[in-house]
This record gives structure tokens, sequence and C-alpha cells, in this order.
């Protein structure tokens, strides 16, 4: 097999050689010559395309496997055998990981290989947009504004206030987040978005979890994740050790796109639908709203097949967006542009 394969490539080195413009050329200069045979060797061995047919030792020795073997032993440094460690074993190992964007790297993933429509607008419109109604501008020459003190100072109304420290800010024990001056560098954008379902009676009703489980999978396209109660609660009928909720993270092209279908396919499809209330967030520029199992049922994924779920199985679903933004304002002006209605007083 090897010996006919040698031959055919011999062969159809000879047919390119016959027809290449320099053996054609060199035709010419050789008056009288015919045939490949009757050229000099002198003239052959100028051309780049002939080389002397193998002897039948050459032939038999041929082993591509053996000579792999040799060229992987004379070569242990390339880098086309690199192969990234398997453990991260501290900054000072000699043997570091590559950074995820190489691909020699464990963690890379190529792409993207497209972009979604909803992240192409946000690059493309939104993002200008939002840095002109945010950006606070001082003209060259001027210093900011004084910046409130955080910390509460006390009234003196009582002789128990003197030399006590200042008070932590309103709203609860954990301080809020820095606000920063909006530029170019800190726009605020969409950074991931959860998407969970809470499955309290998923102890009476085991078909709760694997219907839930593929509800989330259909509509997001990400496998789901099982949580399972860490403590027994007998008010939400929890108890230690079984599956009580599933969800997804989502980032990227899956989270664009994920946020595209529910603005622009499932919302409208809402009779009556006021959008999502203006008091919804964490302070910290986090967004959250819920969309009931009749709701669930409108996503395309689980219309289009609505018989193979039990309608009472459904679950609720919880959409938690996580943005850049420090403020429930800056994030509720991020999302509105991208299409999500708010209703209600805008707290924060």
């Amino acid at each position: 097999m090897a010996c006919s394969r040698v031959k055919s490539s011999i062969k159809f080195w000879e047919r390119s050689f016959l027809r290449s413009p320099q053996y054609t050329f060199q035709k010419r200069q050789a008056s009288g010559l015919t045939s490949i045979n009757e050229i000099s060797e002198d003239v052959l061995a100028e051309s780049a395309l002939y080389a002397p047919a193998p002897s039948d030792e050459d032939i038999k020795s041929f082993d591509p496997i053996a000579r792999a073997k040799r060229r992987k032993r004379q070569l242990p440094h390339s880098r086309y055998h690199y192969k990234a460690p398997r453990y991260y074993r501290g900054p000072l190992h000699p043997h570091q990981p590559p950074p995820p964007s190489d691909p020699h790297s464990r963690e890379f993933v190529p792409g993207p290989f497209s972009i979604s429509r909803l992240e192409e607008t946000y690059h493309s419109t939104l993002a200008p947009d939002l840095l002109s109604l945010l950006y606070t501008h001082h003209p060259p020459g001027t210093l900011p504004g004084p910046v409130g003190q955080r910390l509460r100072s006390w009234d003196g109304s009582s002789p128990y206030h003197k030399n006590r420290p200042l008070r932590p800010p309103r709203g609860g024990p954990s301080l809020r987040l820095l606000q920063r001056n909006i530029t170019f560098r800190n726009i605020p954008r969409l950074e991931k978005i959860h998407v969970h379902a809470f499955l309290p009676a998923s102890g009476k009703h085991p078909n709760d979890v694997p219907v839930g489980s593929m509800v989330v999978q259909a509509i997001t396209g990400v496998r789901a994740t099982i949580f399972n109660a860490r403590q027994t609660i007998h008010n939400f009928g929890l108890t230690k050790g079984e599956p009580t909720a599933v969800g997804v993270e989502l980032r990227g092209e899956q989270m664009y796109d994920f946020l595209a279908k529910v603005v622009d396919v499932v919302l409208p499809k809402i009779k009556d639908y006021e959008g999502v209330a203006g008091r919804s967030g964490d302070s910290s520029g986090n967004i959250n709203w819920r969309l009931e199992s009749d709701i669930v049922g409108l996503f395309p994924e689980i219309e289009i097949n609505y018989d193979a779920y039990p309608p009472k199985a459904i679950p609720k679903i919880d959409i938690i967006c996580n943005t850049t933004a420090t403020t429930d304002r800056d994030a509720r002006l991020l999302l509105a542009s991208m299409g999500v209605p708010f209703h209600g007083k805008h707290v924060n």
C-alpha cells in the first residue's frame, strides 16, 4: 500500500513538472530533447519541483509513525506539543498556565463568531446615549462640588451624643456602593443575568424538579443547576438536603439573546402588563422581577410544545439582572433603554 502511494505521488510530481513554465523554458533551451529522460541531470536539478525517484530501500524503510515519534523526542519544547498544566500550583511555580485567551489554555473558548442584535445596538447606540445622559462635566480649572459625608452625625439633642462615633447611613447595616462620575470608561452595561426558579413543593411533588429544570433549560439554552436546601424551614416546607430550586447564569451572547426574547416576544403577549415595579432593586445596580407560571408558558420554546409540560408543574421564574452600575437609577435607565418597561414610583 505504501509503495503504491509513493509511486502515484512520484507520477503526480512528474506531471506537474512537465506542465510547469520552468520546464517549458528549459525544454526550449535544450534543442532536440523530447523526453524528460533525455534531459541532463544538471538541468533537472535546477528545478524546484523535481526530486529524484526514491530507491527500493527508501520505500521499505519509510515509517511515518516512527518519524513522528523521533521528531517528538527531538523537539520536546516545541509550541505545537505544549500542554498547559492541569492544576494551578501557585504564582511561584515555574510552569504557569497561559491566559484563557491563548489557544493552548484549557479554558480557551473560540469566538465569538457572531454578535446579537441587542449587544450590537448597545455598543453602537445605547452606550453613547447613556454617556450623554449620565456624563458630568467639570470645566478646566474648576473643582468638583463637595461630596456629602456618608456617615451621619448626631444632632446634639442629648448629652450622650458627645464623642460618639458617627452613625451609619440610612437603609440598613450594609453600606452602599460608591457612586462615581460616569465617563467613557465606566458606562453602565449588563454583566450577567440569573434565571432562578423556586420549587418549595418539591418534597410533596418530586416531578417539579425535572420539569422546572427542563423549562429553565428550554427558555435559556443552558443546562440548569439544581440547588438543595441548606437547612430545614417548616413554614416554607423546606427540608435540609432536598432539591428546592433550579437556576442558570447567563453571560455574553446568551444573556443578550434571552433579554431580547423576554422584551420583544414574551412581555408584549401579556395583556394589560404595566411593567417592572420601579422599586425593584437592591440599591447597588441590580434589578430583579418575577414572571408567573402562566407568563412562562408564553416563551416560544414552551408555547410550541406546551402539552409536554404539566401546567401545574411549570414554575415561576425570577430574573435578576446584574449591571456594572452602582445605583438603581443608572441600572434602571440601562434596562429601560433595552426595552424593559417600568411603572410606579422609582426608588433610588
